[in-house]
């Protein structure tokens, strides 16, 4: 099998080169074939430097016959290389980069540059041309697969400088590559059943590889890509339609049977009217509630559309049924606001809510404890704190986890693991694209609440340059003299509280002591105790602060609706969920509302955030905008991003035609096979163990 064969029984791999690509995790054959193109050159139409003419765009492939550095000083210095095709030169000029050019362009190396022709007199020019390597020097041997390099569509690989120095570029990669199909079979044995290749017109998985490598045309190049990114899908979402299967046939959960007299008195003491989103969430969530398998569904809605009221329907139905409810938040600010909500809300029902916390004192913690051993207190608010073995439940029937994104699978299973088999409710206020959601969650049941409150208005978005701040700082007082507040946020600066305590200690210092001297200032961050955030948390929420100056641990929970100013400082140092999560902590009340991005400048990646947050305040279009920019990984968060992190060629977010088609084949098939144990199904059992068995962290087949 090609995946047990050293490198080095290949033609042209020494010890020293198998070892470079071990170190870039290629060790046999088959990881070889695995290592895909990053792109390709289609010298099918390359032009010779003789016909160029001016103003065009085009590539040229020729040797460099002169290469050399020009200029001395800033701003003077320049390389320059000319380029012979045998048709003609063309002089290539860089004005930056010099001394990289100079140690890496050399005579006799082979280059393919694009880039926009021009002339000086009769010489034609280019400047700053995107260029290859497609050989190292004069010297190089000629090779017996001197064809894959001439003609054609030619893949381009990735190089590290480790590669490179130690003769593997994409010349070298292409030859050794040819040789290994000369050899093996690339993929081994065909990884799809006959019947899904038919169904779904699929290119069979060996003419994939070679088409992949060495493409015959552009159209079978990409029935090809097609090919593997359909099975990539496909396999990924077999994971999840066998984890689901297996929790369908052995796992059992509480089934709750009625609707009694908590949620009805809930009901009847609302002071407003649930929007039919709810009613609608809240219908999906009773009928999974009332079976006897673990409700596994996860709950997306926009910041402020009113999924916590979600979650106390579901603790009422689990009260009304002698049932316990954990409601697990990422960090103590939010378990503790989630925590004060709660009990205002469920005390007057006769429910017994306590906090579980990291540093809450010992003396309570031990009597939040005792209390939901024994049964008194009927739900648990906290951090991470509650899957410590110290916490025990005695019905536990029902696990809400807030802001899932921010915890492991492991860490939701342990809270899971405290009473066997619960239900358990994900919610989430970053919306996530639909694509992303099969990627990242494709075992479990989605719900979605796709409106707001009656009344809610909408918050109004700028964005303000560094330069003009003052005229927000106007409007900040402006605000305050009708009696209302505002917040004012700095960033974390590459992930660093100490980097972001500075920012946000001076920053509260010069404003606090300049501009807003006569306010009444509070600071809030993360090295605070948690003591101390409460404190100005509460004199923030009754309104004996006028601006909360803080970082993002203000970002989720924080439910003020007198506050109606969101400022946020260096906004293009924040993601765009992170923004669009900060805006929502105002126009929560009744007064109209803005929320003023201040920005040093609208350049490349941040410009496009930041002009997307003062297009739109929907969080499911920010979303997919999110994903566009950033990538499908980073959207879903660490956790989540490993169920696409091993997707070489899919991307969730742009192959939903090949998505939808691979979720329904692999859902078919766990619910006819669950264990694929049929011999029409060896195949697809033999690859999914070799490949993502061990990517399972929860149920799988054996």
């Amino acid at each position: 099998m090609a995946g047990l064969t050293p490198l080095t029984a290949l033609k042209g791999v020494g010890p020293k080169k198998a070892a470079i690509l071990a170190a870039e995790g290629i060790a046999s054959p088959e990881e070889l074939f695995d290592y895909f193109p990053r792109r390709y050159l289609d010298r099918r139409t390359i032009c010779s430097i003789g016909s160029l003419r001016t103003g065009e765009s085009t590539t040229v492939v020729g040797r460099v016959v002169q290469a050399r550095q020009e200029g001395t000083g800033p701003g003077r210095m320049r390389f320059k290389a000319v380029l012979d095709d045998g048709s003609g030169r063309i002089e290539l000029t860089w004005f930056k980069g010099v001394r990289y050019f100079a140690s890496s362009l050399k005579p006799g190396d082979e280059l393919a540059v694009h880039g926009k022709v021009g002339f000086f007199g009769s010489q034609a020019q280019m400047q700053h041309p995107d260029y290859e390597h497609l050989s190292g020097n004069a010297a190089e041997g000629r090779s017996d697969y001197e064809l894959f390099h001439t003609g054609g569509i030619i893949p381009l690989y990735t190089t590290t400088a480790a590669m490179k120095q130690g003769g593997l570029g994409s010349r070298q990669l292409r030859t050794i590559i040819a040789g290994a199909f000369s050899r093996y079979a690339p993929g081994g044995r065909e990884n799809l059943p006959e019947s899904m290749l038919r169904e779904y017109a699929l290119m069979p998985l060996a003419d994939a590889y070679r088409e992949i490598h060495f493409p015959a045309s552009p159209e079978r190049l990409e029935a090809a890509r097609n090919r593997m990114k359909w099975t990539e899908l496909f396999y990924t979402q077999l994971l999840f339609a066998l984890r689901h299967a297996h929790l369908e046939r052995n796992s059992s959960a509480p089934r709750l049977t009625h609707s009694g007299p908590i949620a009805g008195r809930f009901y009847e003491t609302l002071p407003f009217d649930l929007t039919d989103a709810q009613k609608r969430v809240i219908r999906e969530i009773y009928r999974d509630l009332r079976r006897d398998r673990p409700m596994n569904r996860l709950l997306q809605g926009d910041v402020g559309s009113g999924k916590t009221m979600v979650a106390l329907f579901s603790m009422a139905l689990a009260a009304d049924n002698g049932l316990q409810s954990a409601f697990m938040a990422p960090t103590e600010i939010l378990a503790v606001q989630h925590y004060l909500s709660l009990k205002r809300s469920l005390h007057p029902l006769g429910i017994e809510a306590v906090l579980l916390a990291g540093r809450q004192p010992k003396r309570e913690r031990q009597e939040a404890l005792a209390a939901l051993a024994d049964g008194r207190a009927t739900v648990a608010v906290g951090t991470h704190a509650m899957i410590e073995d110290a916490v025990s439940f005695s019905r536990l029937g029902l696990v809400i986890i807030d802001e899932q994104h921010r915890f492991g699978v492991l860490q939701r299973k342990a809270l899971q693991d405290k009473a066997g088999s619960p239900h358990v409710l994900l919610m989430t206020a970053t919306p996530i694209p639909r694509t992303l959601t099969m990627a990242g969650f494709g075992d479990l049941d989605v719900s979605v609440i796709d409106a707001m409150p009656a009344g809610r208005l909408p918050v109004e978005t700028h964005l303000v340059a560094e330069s003009s701040k003052n005229r927000v700082y106007d409007v900040l007082h402006r605000e305050v003299r009708s009696g209302r507040q505002a917040y004012i946020v700095y960033p974390l600066v590459e992930g660093s509280e100490k980097i972001d305590l500075r920012s946000a200690v001076e920053g509260y210092e010069e404003l606090s002591s300049g501009v807003f001297s006569g306010l009444r200032l509070g600071l809030i961050h993360g090295q605070l105790s948690q003591g101390e955030k409460d404190s100005v948390m509460e004199r923030f929420r009754t309104g004996d602060l006028d601006l909360l100056v803080g970082t993002t641990v203000i970002e989720v929970g924080v439910d003020v609706p007198n506050a109606t100013v969101m400022v946020i400082e260096h906004a293009e140092r924040f993601g765009l969920a992170q923004l669009h999560q900060l805006r929502g902590r105002v126009g929560r009340g009744k007064h109209a509302s803005s929320c003023f991005l201040i920005h040093a400048s609208l350049a490349g990646e941040a410009g496009e955030r930041l002009q997307a947050m003062a297009s739109t305040s929907d969080g499911f279009r920010i979303s997919e905008i999110d994903a566009e920019i950033r990538g499908a990984g980073n959207v879903l968060g660490r956790e989540q991003a490993g169920m696409v992190s091993g997707l070489k060629l899919a991307d969730p977010v742009r192959d939903v035609r090949l998505m939808e088609p691979a979720r329904r084949a692999a859902f078919a098939l766990a619910g006819d096979d669950p264990e694929l144990r049929k011999p029409e199904h060896a195949m697809v059992r033999s690859w999914y163990m070799r490949h993502y068995h061990a990517r399972s962290t929860l149920a799988d087949i054996g």
